[in-house]
């Protein structure tokens, strides 16, 4: 469907595609749960289809997307095992961002970050259980990104001259961002582990780091990495504060393990997962902030 006729539907029906966008942001969350679940595990995302931890294979009309753990009221048909509402949390948050990202960004640029978006969130949720990020989500996503940046020149802001001029443009800022990013994350982990005489940040980080670079340009990149820090030093007080005035761990207290890897409970001096951190800053970056960080940078530069 080309842009004339995407605009003619919307004319006439309005609702449509933000409606369409949100169903299958939905749909799409739910295969996020399955890969958050399984790719840790080394399991296939594909096969068997979605099955209880009883092992009963899961009917389509329990598996709806949102619905389903409300009308289940949270517990397994099969076996009335409860299971996570993180689950239908999951495919909230992506139904949302999908439907933002329609509402915000030209179509070919909302598929771009609709697929960024989506991977932030699996990896979001693998580095909470696991204190992990696999590599298809940091250097496979740092590909796509430079990829992407060439086919879609927008997803940097590059249209309206040429395409092969628009396409190097984006190319080139996303090389950036993807350099930019891994390189101010691996400088600072070095100089934290020669202060601090033990790893601060895991490699992982710097790829992923990378990788939100690659779709969010430089500038974006320090943005993720700087508001992650604040997002993350937030995140921390609350659930140490948590714990402190209610005597157990906060329900979202950031996973944490001592320099061993021995698991530690919640207090200074142990490690806690910062990729949850980056994507949280990069998603706020390119769904809220690309603008007004665009024009602090410019006026930055204009003082210098």
């Amino acid at each position: 469907m080309n842009s004339a006729a995407i605009a003619e539907v919307s004319a006439a029906f309005p609702w449509f595609f933000p409606a369409v966008a949100f169903l299958v942001g939905a749909c799409i969350g739910s295969f996020l749960n399955v890969v958050i679940y399984r790719l840790p595990a080394g399991q296939s995302i594909v096969h068997p289809g979605s099955h209880c931890a009883c092992g009963a294979p899961i009917a389509w009309h329990d598996n709806i997307p949102i619905l389903s753990w409300f009308i289940l009221r949270g517990r397994a048909r099969c076996c009335g095992r409860p299971y996570s509402f993180r689950y239908a949390f999951v495919e909230a948050l992506t139904a949302t961002l999908f439907l933002l990202c329609w509402l915000f960004f030209p179509p070919a640029k909302a598929v771009c970050v609709m697929l960024f978006l989506s991977a932030l969130i699996a990896a979001t949720f693998i580095d909470l259980d696991h204190l992990i990020i696999p590599d298809v989500f940091s250097l496979g996503l740092g590909v796509l990104g430079v990829i992407l940046s060439f086919v879609v020149p927008s997803l940097h802001g590059h249209e309206g001259n040429l395409f092969i001029i628009d396409s190097m443009r984006a190319g080139v800022a996303a090389l950036q961002g993807l350099l930019i990013g891994s390189g101010l994350v691996l400088w600072i982990a070095l100089v934290a582990e020669v202060l601090l005489k033990k790893e601060a940040m895991g490699f992982g980080d710097v790829k992923f780091a990378g990788a939100i670079g690659a779709f969010c340009g430089w500038q974006g990149a320090v943005f993720a990495l700087f508001g992650g820090a604040m997002v993350g030093t937030v995140w921390f007080v609350v659930a140490l504060v948590w714990q402190k005035l209610a005597g157990r761990p906060s329900p979202v207290a950031p996973p944490t393990e001592t320099p061993e890897g021995e698991p530690a409970p919640l207090g200074f001096g142990v490690h806690v997962p910062f990729g949850p951190m980056l994507a949280i800053a990069g998603a706020l970056y390119l769904l809220f902030f690309q603008r007004a960080v665009a024009v602090w940078f410019a006026q930055v530069g204009e003082l210098l």
